[in-house]
């Protein structure tokens, strides 16, 4: 566990923006608290936006205007309009567009340009656009070395460039750009404005940290927490789930318990009721599994619902249907073993039982 405590302050913004990533957003805020607000303000923009906009919002108000104050004006700029777009959208994750150049402009003056701004700014591309800034092409640096000194950038460009819209949530961000693996995206806007890029590796990763967090929360574990995470905040969390898992526990023991003068009767059911229990909860975990798979890939469209619980409900049917009468036959070659008279009836039973709880946990699991 790693303790703000315990952390050097950095000296420098590559060793802070590190040591940023390293820590849950709490922690990170207070890291922040200790650390010059200069520091700070060139080490968020590493970060990318959407997770210094979870920093920022959780220090302190004079110290977000200090940080913000010292912020470049164009990373300002750019991370007010990121927050104008939904959340989980490709328009939350961008970074300022540097090296935008009017396609008239020589590869003499581009590459005169381009040696200034690589002193502040990691650069891989030089983008085209035209007087209304639309994206009108891209540069490689490889054509701009090799190209004449007077030579137009409209003349080397590559027109028409593959950009993502800054609308587009990250899912479908991801399916388009699998096959194309840029290091970095151009992000436009609906009539093809450049607004912004993002880094391939920044899109990939965001989306790897929501994947991740699915089987967490299912559990109640905070989607933000790492292993850096302070015990007592890991604590307030957690334990509220384990509460409610006791409730539902209690209530399954009560339905139990009001059958016990029946299982007192016939205790050869009590052998049974694991059986049920895990076979119906593995049903549940399985639609579970498909449902949030569906809202992950945006296939679980609006008004399909009803739908998918009708699949389910049938496939519980039919799974609870063999998998009881594989458990009724057990249950009664056992009760016929001990020479129980209700065999028949208690084979049944379970058949039902088994039947009618898959179903129902094919329901809830959906």
């Amino acid at each position: 566990m790693t303790e703000i405590a315990d952390i050097e302050i950095p000296a420098s913004p590559e060793g802070l923006a590190q040591a940023l990533g390293q820590l849950d957003s709490h922690a990170a805020a207070r890291l922040l608290e200790k650390t010059d607000p200069k520091i700070s303000a060139a080490a968020l923009p590493q970060l990318g936006a959407k997770a210094a906009g979870v920093i920022l919002a959780l220090v302190p108000p004079a110290l977000k205007m200090a940080i913000d104050a010292a912020l470049p004006p164009e990373v300002r700029l750019q991370w007010e309009r990121d927050l104008s777009f939904p959340r989980g959208s490709v328009g939350r994750l961008m970074d300022p567009a540097w090296a935008v150049f009017p396609p008239e402009t020589t590869v003499r003056a581009a590459i005169d340009a381009l040696r200034e701004m690589v002193k502040k700014e990691f650069i891989t591309y030089a983008w085209v656009a035209g007087p209304d800034k639309k994206l009108a092409g891209v540069v490689v640096m490889r054509d701009l070395l090799f190209a004449a000194p007077e030579k137009p950038l409209a003349d080397i460009m590559l027109k028409n460039p593959f950009s993502l819209k800054a609308a587009t949530p990250l899912m479908d961000a991801m399916r388009e750009v699998l096959n194309r693996h840029f290091p970095v995206y151009p992000v436009t806007g609906p009539a093809g404005e450049l607004l912004g890029t993002v880094r391939g590796g920044r899109l990939f990763e965001a989306q790897a940290i929501e994947i991740s967090a699915q089987a967490g929360s299912m559990v109640g574990v905070e989607k933000e927490e790492k292993l850096s995470t302070p015990w007592l905040r890991s604590f307030k969390y957690r334990h509220p789930w384990l509460q409610l898992n006791l409730l539902t526990a209690f209530v399954a023991g009560a339905v139990v318990s009001f059958f016990q003068a029946t299982i007192d009767q016939v205790v050869i059911l009590a052998a049974f009721l694991p059986v049920l229990a895990g076979q119906s909860g593995n049903t549940g975990c399985q639609a579970l599994a498909v449902t949030i798979r569906g809202i992950t890939l945006r296939e679980l469209r609006k008004g399909s619902a009803h739908k998918l619980l009708i699949k389910e409900s049938l496939l519980g049917l039919l799974n609870g249907s063999l998998v009881g009468l594989v458990a009724g036959g057990g249950m009664y070659f056992l009760a016929r073993s001990q020479g129980n008279p209700l065999a028949v009836p208690l084979a049944l039973i379970v058949v039902a039982a088994m039947t009618g709880s898959c179903v129902i946990s094919g329901l809830f699991g959906a």
